[in-house]
């Protein structure tokens, strides 16, 4: 397996694999043999900021089309209850079936058997190396925010 990109969040490392494509709201797209299909799940950077995910539910039903930044279910974790919005627009298959059983699979194994849905788009993604970029260009905001200092 290739060595995954590092991004550091202050004293911590979010990974960023290689072997797939990103997009901006802090989701991977690992393709699929077939063309534009492939398993979507959050990034370490987004497990970062969420810190213990325990609770996990759809708003939408499998053999879903969805359009950019539409909710397509809830989260929770230790930190806070937050929307999921659909990545990019296209067809959302099916959810993963473990996740369901067990959410806590996202904090262990999130590029793994944490993967949340089968997705189809023809949506352009971002490589390992623009996703970092895209990071790295947004976290002086993002500190901002989690410290409270948003409108400073």
């Amino acid at each position: 397996m290739p060595v995954p990109l590092q991004f550091m969040m202050g004293e911590y490392q979010a990974l960023i694999p290689i072997d797939r494509r990103y997009f901006r709201n802090h989701m991977w797209f690992q393709m699929s043999p077939e063309a534009n299909t492939g398993r979507v799940g959050l990034t370490s950077y987004a497990i970062r900021l969420l810190q213990d995910v325990y609770f996990l539910d759809w708003t939408i039903d499998p053999q879903t089309q969805v359009v950019l930044k539409q909710e397509i279910g809830e989260i929770e974790s230790s930190k806070a209850v937050s929307s999921i919005f659909a990545p990019a627009a296209g067809l959302i298959h099916d959810f993963n079936p473990a996740l369901m059983q067990d959410p806590s699979l996202i904090n262990g194994d999130n590029y793994s058997t944490g993967w949340m849905f089968h997705f189809e788009t023809q949506v352009e993604t971002m490589s390992a190396e623009e996703y970092a970029a895209h990071l790295s260009g947004s976290w002086e905001e993002t500190q901002r925010v989690l410290k409270g200092q948003y409108n400073a």
